[in-house]
């Protein structure tokens, strides 16, 4: 039976918009250090920064993760579009803290209504073949919108008049093309009532689901983690510890981490999930080893490298987590689960991130960095003591959840 048109149109509104909301957020990621040196923003305002942006994403997986059960899956990708666009309206003008943190606390709501609508919206549009998409898309395409954003607006930033402010103009105007291929693709839920109900606090995690839910945990935090660390102090580690000051080389250091997840997804969905969760954390140990070394030394080829392989695997570990997870999610579930995914990897970028800013006024970000460097080591432990495969009839019917449990937040 062909692909319908609308269904199609929905996939690739849904696919696309996920990666512009993300794109809108790693877009003032490259102009930090500009904040910093003509604004006066210190280290641990911009970690503030990075974890006002995690804190509104984890307001919206939390409050208003499942509405798209009941209003539909494009009127919430519509809102998330919305509200990144009106994040990036206001960064046009950013002169201090308060304004930094309101665009980016406006673009994290965007990201976490994303993290869960939308992703939902791309996971019940996508073909049945190959069966790996959905799973890749919905983990790739926040790290590919990240690196797209952060790369245009260090671009941008170096080369173009206005460089604080065209970055934004662009991305809204991506966003709103967004909208208009949203707006002709299909609705994949019926309208249903309850949806004030669906703002209490809560993320619906399907029985059958839960097992696989600390191994993916462990991954989703340890990953997301340095990512956070990326997004907070990569333009200082460019400044500070590789000795340049230019917002190309600045993103380039933050898109060596994100974009090579998009290869990573791919090459996962050629082994079981257990496996690439296994294969993908040990060379992602390895790769933050190195990251490290190359920071110590002040190396900018070594760490481009060593980022670049970290994202890599990075993409095939959230991938392999995500298929175990998604093999026991029927279509009611998916918006919940990914809300829960999405909140403890969240989560474990804002915390992190947290701890880093308060510290960064005594220790070094090398010391810092090491931190992060151990956290992985014991994500990786967890990882090949417990990884585990879901039974085939689960990855063969995707359809066939078990009934949801509601744990309460």
């Amino acid at each position: 039976m062909p692909f319908p048109p609308s269904r199609t149109l929905g996939f690739v509104g849904a696919s696309t918009s996920l990666v512009a909301v993300f794109a809108a957020s790693g877009s003032p990621i490259p102009l930090y250090e500009s904040y910093r040196r003509v604004d006066g923003l210190t280290a641990a305002d911009l970690s503030l920064t990075a974890v006002a942006y995690f804190a509104g994403a984890v307001l919206a997986l939390l409050v208003l993760g499942r509405l798209s059960n009941h209003l539909g899956r494009r009127p919430v990708t519509l809102a998330a579009l919305v509200l990144a666009a009106a994040g990036c309206l206001v960064l046009i003008e950013v002169h201090g803290t308060g304004t930094l943190i309101t665009g980016r606390v406006l673009q994290g709501l965007a990201c976490g209504l994303a993290s869960s609508a939308v992703a939902a919206y791309v996971v019940d549009t996508a073909p049945a073949s190959p069966r790996w998409l959905a799973a890749t898309v919905t983990a790739g395409a926040p790290m590919i919108g990240l690196t797209l954003g952060a790369l245009g607006s260090g671009a941008l930033a170096e080369y173009e008049p206005a460089p604080r402010t065209l970055i934004y103009l662009l991305v809204v105007v991506l966003l709103a093309l967004c909208a208009v291929v949203v707006l002709a693709g299909a609705e994949t839920v019926v309208r249903a009532p309850g949806a004030v109900s669906s703002l209490r606090p809560q993320v619906r995690i399907p029985a059958g689901a839960r097992r696989f839910l600390p191994v993916a945990s462990a991954t989703f935090v340890a990953t997301w983690a340095l990512a956070g660390f990326y997004q907070a102090f990569g333009p200082t580690v460019a400044a500070d510890q590789l000795g340049t000051t230019n917002a190309l080389v600045a993103a380039g250091v933050f898109a060596s981490l994100m974009a090579p997840s998009a290869i990573g997804g791919p090459l996962a969905g050629r082994f079981a999930p257990a496996t690439a969760q296994r294969a993908g954390m040990v060379l992602y140990v390895l790769a933050v080893a190195v990251i490290l070394v190359s920071l110590r030394l002040g190396t900018v080829p070594l760490l481009l490298v060593a980022s670049a392989v970290a994202g890599l695997a990075q993409g095939a570990t959230m991938t392999g987590s995500m298929r175990a997870l998604l093999a026991h999610a029927g279509p009611a579930d998916r918006a919940g689960l990914l809300a829960a995914v999405y909140l403890i990897s969240y989560s474990g970028a804002a915390v992190p991130g947290l701890i880093a800013g308060q510290l960064s006024h005594t220790l070094s970000l090398f010391t810092i960095a090491i931190g992060y460097g151990v956290l992985a080591a014991l994500a990786c432990a967890i990882t090949l003591t417990a990884a585990r495969n879901p039974a085939p009839q689960s990855q063969s019917q995707p359809g066939a959840a078990a009934r949801p449990v509601a744990v309460d937040h």
